[in-house]
This record gives C-alpha cells, structure tokens and sequence, in this order.
C-alpha cells in the first residue's frame, strides 16, 4: 500500500524561478505510482539555472492516496546534471505526520548520497518507533531461545527476569529469533 492513485503535484524551484505546480500526467509506465516503481516523465519549462527545492503532493483523493516517497532525481538536459530530493517519508493523512505535500532540499553534492539516505532512514524509524521509549513505558523483549523476558523499565533498571504483568502498566512485546 505504498502507491498512490491520487493525482501528483510538483513544484520547482531554481535560481531563476519556478515551474509553478505541474500535474505529473504521462509517465513512461503504463500504470504510475506504485510501490517500488520508478516513474519517468518530462516536464516542460523555461531553464530555472541551479535547482535548490521542489515541492511534492497529492490531492489526497481516491481509494488508497497515501503513498510513500522514495526520492526524485531532476535530470537537466541543458548542464546534464542530475538534482536528487531524498524524501523516504508518506505522504498520507493516516500515516506518519500527517502531510500530503513535502518540500525537499536538493541533496548536498559534497555528502555521500549513500550516507544522506541512510540518515534519512534512521530519522523515519526513530520517529515511527520512538513513542515506544516515552516516559512511564517499560519495554519487555522475548526471547524464543530461552523462552525468558527481558525488562526495560522507566527507571533504566534492567530486569532479565522480566515479568510480564508489572506495576509500569504499558507493555510491549519483541519476539528476537536467534
């Protein structure tokens, strides 16, 4: 349910102005947006010089909106250099903040763009995993080895006896295969 059939939007943006917003409508690709598909379509527009941001979203409309962003890469034919905008986020009323339309910073050409995704990868899964770790949780670890928990309380103490009815309430469970 990573695709999308709501229709696409971008702006963007370069030294010399902006496209405006452009409906994304022909892509190489017989059916657009879906999960792990990489589309391909030509946009139209006065030369913008460097390109700095671009604006992203849907309108939000049709069954299954909600699609996940991996990255967009520019291609000017004029310099032929290529502008990639790492996003790896939703853009879905139900799913991470809540946006539809991201605004992306080109990628720095003097950081590895391997690392940049990979940071980028981190913030997605701290910020979907870290209401876990809010105060007054405690977090309990399975193991199907020993068939034992593993503790973590809000006091950082950490219990490898864990019990699985304790007075901290919240309770979340790991299975780790070993």
């Amino acid at each position: 349910n990573a695709g999308t059939e709501a229709d696409v939007y971008i702006s963007v943006y370069g030294e010399r102005g902006d496209t405006g917003s452009r409906q994304l409508l022909r892509s190489q690709k017989s059916k657009k947006f879906l999960k792990g598909q990489t589309d391909i379509f030509a946009v139209e527009a006065v030369h913008l010089g460097h390109l700095y941001k671009i604006v992203i979203g849907h309108n939000g409309l049709g069954s299954g909106n909600g699609w996940f962003l991996d990255k967009v890469v520019i291609k000017d034919p004029i310099t032929h250099l290529d502008y990639t905008f790492l996003c790896h986020r939703w853009l879905d009323q139900g799913q991470d903040d809540g946006n539809i339309a991201r605004e992306l910073a080109v990628t720095d050409a003097s950081t590895l763009p391997g690392r940049q995704e990979l940071e980028l990868k981190r913030q997605e899964i701290w910020a979907a995993e870290k209401w876990k770790f809010r105060k007054g949780n405690t977090l309990q670890f399975y193991n199907r080895l020993t068939h034992g928990f593993i503790c973590l309380n809000p006091d950082s103490r950490v219990d490898a006896l864990g019990d699985k009815k304790n007075k901290y309430g919240k309770v979340f469970f790991l299975w780790i295969y070993a």
